[in-house]
């Protein structure tokens, strides 16, 4: 049982974890984008395509942990 709990624990803790630092990531790019849009709005597209690129990295982040919690639910 206790075995259970901790696989239950650990997949929590993974994805808990593992989301909160693309999240941030993710606020601060949007954040700084349109910042920039706001002093450069001819740049708008090219800002627009960096700041895209830049939240697919980040989010793929957090889908590795999603990939983590699961194996740790159904694997170990």
């Amino acid at each position: 049982m206790e075995a259970e709990a901790a696989k239950f624990l650990g997949a929590a803790l993974a994805i808990a974890l593992g989301v909160v630092g693309p999240g941030v990531g993710i606020g601060i790019l949007g954040a700084g984008a349109m910042g920039a849009i706001g002093r450069n709005p001819e740049a708008a597209g090219a800002i627009t395509t960096n700041m895209i690129l830049a939240i697919a990295f980040a989010e793929a982040l957090g889908i590795y942990s999603l990939i983590v919690a699961v194996i740790l639910l159904f694997v170990v």
